[in-house]
């Protein structure tokens, strides 16, 4: 996680990552962090598709994920989205 949040740190633009799992103290002056606001299953993705579909601007908004519902739920908000290896691969490019 603290690996994956130094690497966001070099991208442009307002950045936000939210993991599953038991909260830590891991902060970032470039990153937003967060952590699932629940344990269990799509946690994390459920929170996701919230904080889109409550966003002022969702168009404006991209999704990084592999996962296919959660991408589906997004998209139905007006997001965007990335695939994760797309993704990692563009990010270790720079």
């Amino acid at each position: 996680m603290e690996r994956l949040v130094a690497e966001l740190e070099n991208l442009d633009g307002e950045v936000a990552v939210l993991f599953d799992g038991e909260p830590f103290e891991l902060e970032s002056k470039q990153v937003e962090v967060v952590f699932a606001s629940r344990r269990g299953r799509n946690a994390a993705d459920d929170d996701i598709a919230e904080r889109v579909a409550t966003a002022h601007d969702p168009a404006g908004l991209t999704v990084v994920t592999s996962d296919a519902e959660l991408a589906r739920r997004v998209r139905a908000h007006g997001a965007l989205v990335e695939g994760a290896g797309a993704f990692r691969r563009r990010i270790e490019r720079r």
